[in-house]
């Protein structure tokens, strides 16, 4: 529901009492269940991350490269997205004339990236694994942005952006890798 309003009028001007109308439930009832709109989008994120390990392979050391995991886990949340997608166009769109609601929404999407990185099989622990989030984060937002544009539902531009900053990064990584072993 908050999501069609949100298409329908702009995320910044959904309130909670529209949400809940529109839901059909009462305002109290909302409050039972979401703290405010952040909220409510964290929670579509959670459910989003749901769809995606529901359908992430149960074996992820299966030989297949990790770029490869992670590119078909990042790409099965551009395709759930697209059920969406023109509610969470209007949320970006807000978080781009007000960025305060996106800055307060990152833990939430670097904790859905940590998700994603686990159902890759990647290790998430200590600091290479907080690095990895962060980079991850990243890289979705970038995606997410070329998502956001791309009204073509094989969606080819997601991909190639998704494929190139993958690249990027297990490049980079592979770089600070063979440092590593050189200097011990």
């Amino acid at each position: 529901s908050a999501l069609e309003l949100a298409a329908e009028k702009g995320w910044g001007e959904v309130t909670l009492r529209d949400i809940a109308e529109r839901s059909g439930v009462s305002l109290a009832a909302l409050h039972e269940h979401f703290a405010d709109r952040t909220d409510i989008l964290c929670a579509f994120g959670r459910m989003i991350d749901r769809k995606v390990l529901d359908g992430a392979p149960t074996d992820p050391d299966d030989g297949t490269p990790m770029r490869e995991r992670l590119f078909e886990l990042l790409m099965d949340r551009f395709e759930i997205l697209n059920d969406s997608r023109e509610g969470v166009k209007a949320v970006l769109k807000s978080f781009r004339s007000d960025p305060k609601p996106m800055v307060l929404h990152m833990p939430y999407i670097c904790r859905s990236m940590g998700w994603m990185l686990e159902a890759a099989g990647a290790d998430t622990n200590g600091i290479s694994g907080g690095i990895k989030v962060a980079g991850l984060t990243g890289i979705y937002l970038k995606v997410l942005c070329v998502w956001a544009e791309d009204e073509s539902p094989d969606l080819p531009k997601p991909m190639a952006a998704l494929d190139q900053a993958l690249g990027r990064a297990e490049a980079i990584m592979n770089t600070v890798k063979g440092r590593g072993k050189g200097s011990g």
